[in-house]
């Protein structure tokens, strides 16, 4: 299995309305965290999510999440 590309060391911090969204796995999207496409020819695929609730979210840049979509706080880790 590939490893993603860190798209960022914090947390996109982004209001959504309801709806599905797709999240991008691979970090190479040029729209993050939503997927561009960008994972064509690997071995990444995007993360459907479904939000229920219009607020702010905190989305993972760093792709090291355990609750992907969102920001665990993975990237504190990070050097």
């Amino acid at each position: 299995m590939s490893t993603a590309k860190i798209a960022g060391t914090k947390s996109i911090p982004l209001e959504l309305e309801p709806g599905v969204y797709y999240y991008c796995t691979c970090g190479e999207s040029l729209n993050q965290p939503f997927c561009d496409g960008s994972h064509k020819g690997s071995d990444f695929q995007p993360l459907e999510f479904t939000i229920t609730e219009k607020k702010k979210y905190a989305f993972c840049a760093c792709k090291t999440t355990a609750k992907a979509p969102f920001c665990d706080g993975a990237h504190k880790k990070l050097c």
